[in-house]
C-alpha cells in the first residue's frame, strides 16, 4: 500500500487497519485474494483546511476499498465516522457534534456514526438532527450495507457477495 498526501501517523493506522481488514475479509467480500499480491494500492488524502490524523477515518477508508474492490459505488448523500478494529468493530470517536453540523451544512441526507456514540448525539442541536438520517454502526458490515449500492443498482441491504473469478479479468491499477 502506498499512502500519500497530508497524513499524520494515526491516519496511516488507520488506512493500513482498513487494508488489512478488507484483505482478511476478502473472500466474504467477493474480492479475489490474489489481487492484492498483483496490485498496488494507493491511497492519497490531499491536503487541506482541516487535519487529517485522528483514527475516524477508518469506516471511511474500509468502505472506499471494498467500493474500489467490488466496483459497487457508494452513495453520496452520505457520510461516515468511526475507528475501526481488526475484527471488524466500529469503534467510537470524539467530534460528533461538529461532524454533524457539517454534513447538514454540506447537505448530506444520511450520517453514519458508531453506535458507542449514540449518547453524543444529544449535544447535536435539533435543527441538524432533523436534516440527517442516523445508521448506528456496531460493525463495518452496517457501513457497508448504509453506504454502498447493490450491484444491480438498488440500495444495498446487507453485504453482497460476488464469486472471485468476477474480478480476474479487472485491471489491477486503480486509485481510491
Amino acid at each position: 500500500m502506498i499512502l500519500t498526501g497530508q497524513l499524520g501517523e494515526v491516519m496511516k493506522e488507520s488506512a493500513q487497519a482498513a487494508l488489512s481488514l478488507v484483505k482478511a475479509r476478502a473472500i466474504e467480500l467477493g474480492i479475489d485474494p490474489i489481487l492484492f499480491e498483483k496490485s498496488d494500492i494507493h491511497i492519497h488524502v490531499p491536503a487541506g483546511a482541516i487535519p487529517k490524523d485522528g483514527p475516524s477515518a477508518g469506516v471511511a477508508m474500509f468502505t472506499a476499498l471494498v467500493s474500489l474492490l467490488t466496483n459497487r459505488v457508494a452513495r453520496s448523500d452520505t457520510a461516515m465516522t468511526g475507528e475501526i478494529s481488526l475484527r471488524g468493530l466500529v469503534l467510537p470517536i470524539g467530534g460528533v457534534k461538529e461532524k454533524v453540523l457539517a454534513a447538514a451544512r454540506a447537505g448530506i441526507t444520511t450520517v453514519l456514526l458508531p453506535a458507542r456514540n449514540r449518547k453524543d448525539l444529544e449535544d447535536v442541536p435539533e435543527a441538524a438532527r432533523k436534516q440527517v438520517r442516523f445508521v448506528w454502526l456496531e460493525r463495518v458490515d452496517d457501513a457497508i450495507a448504509a453506504a454502498l449500492v447493490a450491484d444491480d443498482g438498488r440500495e444495498d441491504r446487507g453485504v453482497t457477495t460476488r464469486p472471485p473469478a468476477a474480478l480476474a479479468d479487472r485491471e489491477p491499477a486503480r486509485s481510491a
